[in-house]
């Protein structure tokens, strides 16, 4: 059950960085602009975008007002449904998200 739950949080992030990814293209803002305007290093915009971290509130509300959109627009097709006391659990909506393009380095 653990394993699950840890998943399921691993595609929360997934799907919020999808969702940062496009709002920062509709912006048109580079990573680095991006994280100008929120205070954030480009990096962490990157590993956002990646899933490699989950965003705390204040950093949503930190890139939705950056990019001047409501910050419900980065949390797009993520839902939790409430259960009986043993726990919830989260469900997406639309389509599944590409997984990231890996960048190639060149040697």
């Amino acid at each position: 059950m653990r394993q699950h739950k840890k998943k399921r949080s691993e595609e929360v992030a997934f799907r919020f960085g999808r969702n940062l990814a496009r709002a920062r293209r509709l912006a048109a803002l580079s990573q680095e602009e991006l994280g100008k305007r929120a205070s954030l290093h480009r990096t962490e915009i990157g590993m956002l975008e990646h899933g490699q971290r989950t965003a705390r509130i204040d950093t949503v509300v930190k890139l939705a007002g950056a990019m001047s959109i409501p910050p419900g627009d980065l949390l797009e097709g993520i839902h939790w449904t409430p259960a009986d006391p043993g726990g919830g659990g989260f469900s997406f909506s639309g389509p599944e998200p590409e997984p990231p393009k890996r960048r190639r380095r060149d040697s």
